[in-house]
């Protein structure tokens, strides 16, 4: 299992705010080019990196290994414990973006990792939301890190497990599909540049490998945990590709196993769109989900908290003290728990337990 070495440049979050400053003209509906999103911008084209798609790879999966020593001895691993009768405590981890160090430190604070980043919470449950990548300096680091944590949890009896986001949509496609030309709707895009232009880090793509990709690419888009419903994007684009929890992970699998760079597009575009529970109706967006997939409230990531709250600026040149971000955000009628605490505009990464009052 490949270690997360969580090594790479410094990178100045201060650069790193005016990619979030929020267009005025955001919002859930209309036409992609006027629903732009902070930090998640529609680009012009770029270098291409094009690659083949992997087979075969699935960390949590594997049999645990055997040491073969000489001809004679064999000295097997200890099987996984079984899972107990009592399911752990649920832990959900919002949008990393590459943040390597303040997603130790976070899983340290939870109790969920021990002092050299090893799984040390037993039978404990831990979702990531999505956003693995981009605008921090060791994304690779992160998804490493991620896929050892799910080999080691699974082998104490409890789980790591991780959704998928917009922006591994973005490097999957910017791998797959470089700068060919995909139907937009908004005029001429492409997966590169749109990486490039949301925070692309060209060290992730340097160290990216076959199997980083084909994680990702089996990722699923919907979970229900506990009476929790689990996406990353706080958008109702979900329905458009299901009406039960397995009919929509099925489909978005489906779609990035085609290999259409404009069906990925889609599909891309959709996970990006946000805002659909903030305001006025959004608790008639989320029991939307609720009532097709199932749970009581919604978990998500996606949206940082600061913009929810409307504590940042929402144009060029406005001034602000910085978010203060204390913890997850409860809103849409109690409904709605936001987990992004805007770690890349010098925000708090968030590892929570589940309920928030546990």
């Amino acid at each position: 299992m490949t270690q997360g070495a969580g090594q790479g440049p410094e990178a100045e979050r201060t650069a790193t705010l005016r990619d979030f400053r929020v267009p005025g003209y955001v919002n859930e509906t209309g036409p992609y080019a006027a629903s732009t999103h902070p930090g998640d911008v529609v680009p012009a084209v770029d270098d291409m990196y094009p690659e083949g798609y992997p087979d075969g790879y699935t960390p949590t999966q594997r049999d645990l290994p055997v040491i073969n020593r000489g001809d004679t001895l064999q000295t097997p691993v200890e099987p996984a414990a079984q899972p107990a009768d009592e399911p752990g405590p649920l832990y959900v981890v919002g949008d990393v973006h590459g943040y390597f160090d303040e997603l130790l430190a976070a899983l340290r604070e939870q109790g969920l990792i021990d002092a050299d980043g090893h799984w040390c919470a037993g039978v404990a449950r831990l979702w990531f939301l999505g956003d693995f990548t981009d605008r921090g300096p060791d994304g690779i680091g992160v998804i490493d890190l991620v896929m050892r944590l799910s080999a080691e949890a699974a082998a104490a009896g409890g789980y790591c497990k991780a959704l998928m986001g917009n922006h591994e949509l973005l490097l999957l496609g910017a791998k797959r599909f470089g700068d060919t030309p995909v139907n937009s709707g908004a005029g001429t895009a492409t997966f590169q540049a749109a990486w490039l232009l949301n925070g692309g880090q060209k060290t992730d793509m340097d160290r990216l490998q076959d199997h980083h990709l084909q994680w990702m690419a089996r990722l699923d888009a919907v979970e229900e945990v506990d009476g929790y419903l689990l996406v990353h994007s706080d958008t109702t684009a979900y329905l458009d590709y299901g009406d039960s929890i397995e009919a929509v992970n099925d489909t978005v699998r489906e779609t990035i196993t085609r290999n259409d760079a404009d069906e990925v597009w889609d599909l891309f575009r959709k996970f990006t769109k946000r805002f659909s529970f903030r305001d006025e109706g959004g608790a008639d967006a989320v029991r939307s989900l609720l009532d097709t997939y199932g749970g009581t409230r919604i978990v998500h990531g996606h949206s940082p908290i600061p913009y929810l709250l409307g504590e940042v600026g929402s144009e060029e040149g406005e001034e602000d003290s910085g978010p203060v971000v204390e913890g997850p955000h409860v809103y849409a009628d109690g409904l709605a728990i936001a987990m992004d605490g805007g770690v890349t505009m010098a925000g708090k990464l968030l590892v929570r337990q589940l309920p928030l009052n546990a």
